[in-house]
C-alpha cells in the first residue's frame, strides 16, 4: 500500500501546521506551501479538503487564515489520510456493491478484508499528528556483539 502524493502532501502540511500551533497567528496556504515545498495550488486544494473534513478551521478576511481544529494529539494519521483519500480500504470489494473482479463469485478472502482494513486503519490511527510534527529521535546504533566485550 502506498499513499497518494496528495495524501502525503496533506500529512506534510498538517505536520508543519502542528509545529506552528503554539502561536496565536493563523496560518495560510501560501506560508505552508513555502515552508513545505508543496505547490501552492495543491496546498490550497488540501486546505479546502482538510477544512471540509473538520481537521482545520478557516476564517476569511483580515487576520484570517486557518489553524488546527483540535489539538495535534487528537488528530491521527488516519484522519488526515481519510480526509484526502476517503475511507481506508485495501480493496474495493468491501464497499458492498458489485465490482469488476473475476474472482468475486468464488472469493473466500472477501469476507476478511474488513478485518484487514480495520487493522490498517488502527495502525494509522495510532500515530498522532503531535508525534509526526516532532523532530525524529535517532537511537544510536548498537555496536556489534564482537565489540561489546
Amino acid at each position: 500500500m502506498r499513499l497518494s502524493s496528495l495524501a502525503d502532501y496533506a500529512v506534510v502540511m498538517m505536520s508543519a501546521a502542528a509545529r506552528h500551533c503554539g502561536g496565536a497567528a493563523r496560518l495560510n496556504a501560501t506560508l505552508l506551501a513555502e515552508e513545505t515545498g508543496v505547490p501552492l495550488p495543491t496546498a490550497q486544494k488540501l486546505v479546502s479538503r482538510l477544512s471540509s473534513a473538520g481537521l482545520i478551521e478557516s476564517t476569511r478576511g483580515t487576520g484570517g487564515g486557518f489553524r488546527l481544529a483540535r489539538p495535534a494529539a487528537a488528530i491521527s494519521l488516519a484522519d488526515i489520510v481519510e480526509a484526502v483519500e476517503g475511507p481506508i480500504q485495501m480493496t474495493s470489494c468491501v464497499e458492498g456493491s458489485r465490482h469488476e473482479c473475476g474472482l468475486e463469485g468464488n472469493c473466500l478472502v472477501r469476507p476478511h478484508w474488513g478485518i484487514v482494513n480495520e487493522a490498517v486503519r488502527g495502525a494509522l490511527a495510532g500515530v498522532s499528528l503531535a508525534r509526526l510534527s516532532r523532530a525524529p529521535i535517532h537511537d544510536p546504533i548498537p555496536a556489534p556483539l564482537s565489540e561489546q566485550v
